[in-house]
């Protein structure tokens, strides 16, 4: 039993890469924790960790030991939270990578609303475009906009949101409102990408769309579009506030972009409870209404 003990110790050093940081996660001395994996290597015969003073790496052996002890332990964890209160009240560190402006622009409440619900639980947000890897780094869950490259990763899809043009009601009053997709071409748009794809019930056109500001954050994209410079395919949820106030105006309302897909990817399907009800929280504000 000690040595599934110290097992999960282990993991917890190998994901954070850190004895400091894995410490404090577990509330344990860091030299009580480094004592510990060192018996465990004596225990096994090999050594798992090649420590420096910056920071640790994983030997050959301890990356075989990793990956297979990381799945005893999750099952374990799963097996005990199961059992337990903590299926309906989690607790725990949430690790979350997350896209920077679907975060800031929309999310935000709606983790904080989640918080409410679930005061044990902390978090730790990475706020970052680049697709982290769930397998090498100790995130929880990922959430991401879009579609997704094939993998071992187990995705699941929890919204879509709906896109429309929209544009400030000082260019739409300034210029010749569109009044076909094929208008667009004479138009200012803000670009991400190129080629838009619109649909009005059963019909489906693909416009090869310009302008003066091409563009890869949709925070920007969002702020421009209320700057006048032009017309921007953005989601309606993320405009919504805008759009209300009559900030913001659709140009082409009868026609709508392709749908943004939204997934939570985890490296398994052995999730804890603190994730599990993460993900079904976003899920369910997350529903087309």
């Amino acid at each position: 039993m000690s040595h599934l003990n110290d097992m999960a110790l282990f993991v917890e050093v190998a994901r954070a890469r850190s004895f400091r940081k894995a410490a404090e996660a577990l509330g344990m001395p860091n030299s009580t924790l480094s004592r510990r994996i060192s018996a465990l290597e004596k225990a096994i015969g090999l050594r798992l960790l090649h420590r420096t003073t910056r920071k640790i790496e994983l030997t050959e052996a301890g990356q075989l030991y990793y990956e297979r002890s990381k799945r005893i332990v999750d099952e374990a964890r799963l097996a005990h939270e199961q059992l337990g209160a903590m299926l309906e009240q989690p607790s725990g560190v949430l690790r979350v990578s997350l896209p920077v402006d679907f975060a800031t622009l929309y999310l935000t409440p709606i983790i904080v609303d989640f918080a409410r619900h679930y005061p044990g639980i902390t978090f730790e947000f990475d706020l970052t475009p680049r697709r982290v890897d769930l397998v090498a780094e100790p995130f929880d869950v990922a959430i991401r906009i879009g579609e997704l490259e094939d993998s071992s990763l187990i995705a699941r899809l929890i919204g879509r949101h709906a896109r429309h043009l929209y544009a400030s009601p000082g260019y739409i009053e300034a210029s010749d409102e569109p009044a076909t997709p094929a208008d667009l071409a004479e138009h200012e748009c803000i670009c991400m990408p190129k080629i838009w794809t619109l649909h009005q019930g059963m019909n489906k056109v693909e416009v090869e769309v310009g302008g003066r500001f091409t563009v890869n954050s949709v925070g920007m994209i969002r702020a421009l579009a209320g700057d006048h410079p032009g017309l921007a395919l953005l989601a309606d949820k993320i405009v919504a506030v805008d759009f209300a106030s009559g900030r913001r105006r659709r140009g082409l309302p009868e026609w709508q972009g392709s749908s943004v897909s939204i997934h939570a990817v985890t490296e398994t399907r052995l999730i804890p409870a603190k994730t599990q009800r993460f993900i079904e929280f976003l899920s369910a504000r997350l529903v087309e209404t």
